[in-house]
């Protein structure tokens, strides 16, 4: 039988001699690739850290200027209105998912690939914090409803330009679009109250 022949074959085997400088050079180099690797991934954390960060702080600091809300508070309203606490607190998960969003179409190079997704993903930056104290402080519902609706179609952009580079980050805008038209929706309620 021909099995009964094979060897087994060692790394060591002759055949394969290297020497002491090959052996440090492959160490060095695989050292080096892994420092490169680590950079890579401390630049990759530190740009989603910025990404995620400054839109959350720039609705930390809207909710913080312009979200009290008497009015809001003192008004009657239907049973289905969300209080005040969590239209803040998902104005910022709504920020932050989009922030994340933002970053992973930014690390796919797809804000070079499609420079609307960009300005789609500003202007729905800017008329989210528009919003707030539109409605809020003074207390112009139909401006708020316009914004409103302008917020959703930013959004509707975003969701189509971001899943062509991503579809992750375009599945990730759908909780922001479900959130933009549940907000028109108490947006309209609010100009017949």
């Amino acid at each position: 039988m021909e099995s009964q022949n094979l060897k087994q074959r060692f790394r060591d085997d002759s055949g394969i001699t290297t020497t002491t400088n090959e052996k440090d050079n492959n160490e060095k180099n695989r050292a080096s690739s892994r420092e490169k690797r680590m950079a890579l991934a401390k630049r990759g954390l530190r740009s989603l850290a910025i990404a995620v960060s400054f839109p959350l702080s720039l609705t930390l600091l809207n909710i913080y200027l312009f979200g009290s809300g008497h009015s809001y508070g003192a008004l009657a309203k239907p049973f289905w209105f969300p209080p005040l606490w969590f239209i803040h607190i998902t104005c910022m998960a709504s920020s932050f998912v989009m922030g994340l969003s933002a970053w992973l179409v930014w690390a796919e190079g797809g804000f070079h690939e499609r420079p609307t997704a960009f300005s789609l993903y500003l202007a729905q930056l800017g008329l989210s914090l528009v919003w707030l104290p539109i409605v809020f402080w003074m207390r112009a519902s139909w401006v708020g409803l316009i914004v409103c609706l302008a917020v959703f179609g930013a959004l509707v952009g975003c969701s189509r330009d971001f899943r062509e580079v991503n579809p992750i980050a375009g599945d990730l805008v759908k909780p922001c679009l479900a959130w933009a038209a549940f907000l028109a929706i108490v947006n309209l309620k609010l100009v017949f109250l």
